[in-house]
């Protein structure tokens, strides 16, 4: 009876050892993640088919998932900033839109597009769509100043004293190794609203820090496209229009020089036909796109975005509306037919409210 116990212990034993041992090879072998194969193969099949891109067609180096796209949590990049790079990829290769959506990696472009090497990170500028704050942002980053709070307003855009390095200042062999392997970005915003903007700043709002805006360029505009010449008044929104949809106003932009910044297409600012973006935020949902950018190039652990004022990336319809009041539809196809690269590479919806 003695011999019949001590063997039956010794069966327990063996079998709660085989216990351990099998919860030790588990644990041992399991993803380091924390994902079963089974949820890693959940995780990789949800994502959709967003048009695959035949290998000769693809845009140049095709973008990289940057950043925290599938880190420690192994949480996916939310589908809508693929959407917009597929959406990008997808216009660059329309023959019909070939000449705006594409353009020359030129000085003019590289001059648009700071730097960040610190975090390697590229910052292309389009004008009258908060580039300002983020320009605060990588002078932090750079290291010129301790916080956005402590940099003067005139230190922001003095290219001498924030800092901030453009990418025309590299050689050309530096140019390529950061185009290929930095964190690249940019915002946009509605075409139409974006030109309303400049409008009001440059020729409405702020004529004592940037005159020639007024006392310049103003006149040049209103000389070549102004209808009724007998008419005083300062520019119009009117006379505006008519010099960006002329197809001929290239010779008037060269006398302008890089002024013209604050109304040339996006395509024109940051070549993203031939620049692979990382990103491309929205100044209509910035208030979402600024986190997931900082999260994207790592840095959200050293600087926040600025605070945005409540309503001011609403897109205003009514504005928009109250603007191209008495511009004749003529006037307004013509500018239509020249930011129509815009609106398509970006996703944005034709006006045909101001169209029909």
């Amino acid at each position: 009876m003695h011999h019949q116990w001590l063997l039956l212990a010794a069966c327990f034993w063996v079998i709660f050892m085989f216990m351990v041992a099998s919860k030790f090879i588990t644990l041992t072998f399991r993803d380091p993640d924390g994902y079963s194969a089974k949820h890693e193969f959940l995780v990789l099949t949800t994502m959709p088919e967003v048009g695959k891109v035949p290998e000769e067609k693809r845009s140049p180096e095709e973008p990289k998932p940057t950043g925290h796209v599938l880190a420690g949590r192994g949480l996916l990049q939310p589908l809508v900033y693929l959407e917009r790079l597929e959406l990008v990829r997808n216009v660059c290769r329309d023959d019909a839109l070939r000449n705006l959506s594409h353009t020359a990696v030129s000085t003019f472009v590289l001059n648009r597009i700071f730097v960040c090497d610190k975090h390697k990170i590229l910052f292309c500028q389009t004008p009258k769509v908060g580039n300002t704050q983020w320009k605060k942002v990588l002078i932090v980053l750079n290291g010129a100043f301790p916080s956005i709070d402590e940099i003067p307003e005139n230190v922001v855009h003095d290219h001498e004293k924030n800092g901030l390095p453009r990418l025309s200042s590299f050689s050309e062999a530096e140019i390529q190794r950061r185009l290929k392997t930095y964190f690249k970005f940019f915002i946009v915003r509605d075409p139409f609203e974006r030109l309303i903007s400049a409008f009001k700043d440059k020729f409405v709002h702020n004529p004592r820090f940037e005159p020639w805006y007024r006392h310049e360029i103003a006149p040049g505009i209103i000389r070549k496209y102004r209808r009724n010449r007998t008419e005083t008044r300062g520019i119009q929104f009117e006379d505006f229009v008519r010099y960006l949809g002329d197809p001929n106003r290239r010779w008037l932009d060269l006398q302008f020089g890089d002024h013209i910044i604050h109304w040339v297409t996006y395509a024109e600012l940051c070549a993203p036909c031939e620049i692979a973006y990382s990103v491309i935020g929205h100044h209509e949902t910035l208030e979402s796109d600024a986190p997931h950018i900082l999260r994207e190039a790592g840095i959200d652990h050293l600087v926040s975005y600025p605070t945005i004022p409540p309503g001011i990336t609403a897109y205003n319809k009514t504005k928009v509306e109250r603007y191209f009041l008495g511009i004749s539809r003529r006037d307004i196809r013509r500018l239509y037919a020249r930011f129509q690269g815009d609106f398509k590479l970006f996703g944005y919806q034709k006006p045909d409210f101001l169209l029909s």
